[in-house]
Parts: structure tokens; sequence; C-alpha cells
């Protein structure tokens, strides 16, 4: 049974119903945003009332815009006027009639068609000593009292208002059987006419978060030195692109496996599960976006379609996979110092398609 959010303004004129919070990008299109604001026009003193949907990026703390700085950034925005009525006749979807009959004559229906080249809702996660609301990218629904559409044209009065905030997400795509990455890499020694020859591949090319990831690796020691551990790292690559380069990498598990003897071969499947329970004062970290105090996840691949403006993304998000051997001693040819032999793997994260809708009946939340 799915509820019903509900968000009514200070002064009591305005409740803004949703029948849902999370809209699903599907690559082609997206879930629009159905709802009804209820509205009490005994108290509007001629002005208007407006719903606004507006994708955002914030990248500073609300107390910063007191002094003149900045913190938020409109990715894209749209308006639709309600009262007076201004020809917004969405055609009436099951949700619609759900809600206009709890709503009665008061309540009036608007549809919002998300664009395709919006990112989805991601959160950086902040310190353990930030308060206030994170930086990231987000959705907004929000209806208000004006005279003027564009809220940013004159000064809206907090108790004028009702708002929610509200997540675009994107599922998985249908296994397209393709094989998962694989790299392989032959490193020579010096004082050793042998090679290493490391092999590592993954057995599909997305994953689900929080579900183990099997690396397979596959090692042929040929020389007379030791492989004193395998270590297996994930790290997820940030670019925020919005506003500056700013890129950063950051490791979210790195595990250690067993050793390799001399002139021996090594073939096993490694399980690695990268969690964010395993990450929570890593600050900057990306995560799904996030409703309140719910509960959120490391954040999904950002998926490029072709064509897409990536600073419009605003934040994207990537994880690759490193396997490497530590080698007992000895530099590798070509000037290299680490006794190390490495390869990379890039690694796609995201959630699975829901095994069935859930929609019959509405709850007030």
């Amino acid at each position: 049974m799915a509820k019903l959010y509900k968000k009514t303004s200070r002064n009591g004129t305005l409740t803004l119903y949703l029948g849902k919070r999370n809209y699903v990008d599907h690559v082609q299109n997206v879930d629009p945003i159905e709802g009804v604001v209820e509205i009490d026009p005994a108290d509007l003193a001629g002005r208007k009332v407006f719903v606004q949907l507006a994708c955002a990026f914030h990248y500073g703390r609300e107390d910063l815009d007191v002094i003149g700085l900045s913190f938020r950034k409109d990715i894209w925005v749209k308006h639709i006027q309600l009262y007076p009525d201004a020809g917004h006749k969405p055609t009436l979807t099951p949700m619609h009639v759900c809600l206009l009959k709890k709503t009665g004559e008061q309540g009036h229906a608007f549809t919002f068609d998300i664009a395709t080249n919006l990112p989805c809702s991601v959160t950086l996660q902040p310190g353990p000593e930030n308060a206030g609301k994170a930086c990231g990218v987000d959705f907004e629904v929000k209806t208000y009292i004006a005279t003027e559409a564009d809220p940013e044209k004159e000064k809206l009065d907090k108790k004028d208002t009702a708002r929610m905030i509200v997540r675009k997400i994107q599922f998985a795509p249908d296994a397209t059987g393709a094989p998962g990455p694989k790299a392989d890499i032959c490193k020579s020694f010096m004082m050793s006419d042998k090679p290493i020859h490391l092999e590592a591949s993954l057995e599909k090319e997305i994953y689900y978060h929080g579900d183990p990831i099997n690396v397979n690796v596959k090692v042929k020691n040929e020389t007379a030195k030791t492989v004193k551990k395998i270590t297996i790292t994930v790290e997820q690559t940030t670019d925020v692109v919005l506003y500056s380069a700013d890129k950063y990498t950051k490791t979210i598990l790195s595990q250690d496996f067993g050793t390799i003897d001399a002139n021996s071969t090594f073939d096993k499947s490694l399980a690695i599960t990268p969690l964010l329970a395993d990450n929570k004062e890593k600050r900057g970290l990306a995560l799904d976006g996030r409703l309140k105090d719910e509960d959120t996840n490391l954040a999904s691949n950002t998926m490029i379609r072709a064509g897409m403006d990536k600073e419009v993304l605003g934040i994207l998000v990537s994880y690759k996979i490193k396997v490497n051997l530590m080698v007992s001693s000895g530099g590798l040819l070509g000037g290299l110092t680490a006794s190390d032999v490495q390869v990379e793997l890039p690694l796609i994260l995201m959630h699975p398609k829901p095994q069935e809708v859930m929609e019959v009946t509405l709850e007030v939340e």
C-alpha cells in the first residue's frame, strides 16, 4: 500500500500532496511528477498560486547565504500557475483522481515532465562536524503564493510556501548478456628472466548495491619471488563538473588475501562487498540522494547518454577495482621502483529494478 505525502504551508492556505517521492529515470523517459495542491483562496488578497519543480546543485551551507555567498545553483526550473486557472489541464491519472477525492473543489492537479538530460539525485557525505544541508544535486517541488511565477523576482514569505524534496533515481538496465570486464598484465623483474602474469575479471557488467562482487584472479608466477599479498581495492571517483574542476578519488574498500609462492600458480574467485556502512566517516563520499533521515547507499554510477551535456549533470560518479600483487623484493623493469603488479577493472554499481509496482490505495503519511 503506497503512502500519500503531504506538506502544508505555515499559514494553512496551501497543502501540497504527492503520491510518491521517488521518480525513476527509464533512460528514454522519466516518471512524471503528479500531484495536487489544495488552495484556500480566502487569504490570497489577489495574489496567485504557483507550483515549481527545481533541480538544483547545493555547494555550501545555507547559513552562508546571509553573508552573500551563494550556496545553490539551479540546473533546471519549471513553474506552473494553478490559481487563478491559467490553462494547466493535465491528463488525470489514477493518482490525481485519488488526491482530488481527498481535496475536493479546492484541489488543483498538476503534472511535471522531467527532462531526460537531468542528473539523478546525489548527496556528498558531510563530515561528522558538518551541520545543515549536504552538498549535492536534488529535486524540490514547491508551491507558493506570489505575484510573479519566478520566486527570484520577489521576496517570498516562508509562511506562504510548502515544499518537498523528491528523488530522481535510475535502475540497472536489463541484463545485456555481455561479459564482465577483464584485464591482464605481464611484468618482468630485474635479475629474473621469467615474468609474473596477472589476469583479473568480473563475471558481469553491473552489480547491485550490497551484493558481493566476485573478482576472478589468475596468477602465473614464474619467478623465484614470493607474492606477499594480493590486495583488492575499490575506488569511487567523484567529478564535480558544475562549478569547478573538482575531481577526487576515495578508497571505499581495501581487502588483503593470501600469498603466492615462487614458481606457482593461483586461480581463485575472491569475494568483496563495498558498503556505505564501512565508510560513514569519509567526508565528500558520493551517496544516492536521501530524503530526510532515510538510509541510503553509495551513489550509483552516472549513466551518460550520447549527446548529453556533462556540465548539466552536476556530479559524475564512477568506480573501479584494482587488483594488486605485492612482490617480495626487487624493482620492475622500465624504471619503476614499486614492487607491485597491478590491473584495473571498471565497476558499475546500481539498483535492481523493483519486482512489482506498488500502487492501489493511498494513505496520508
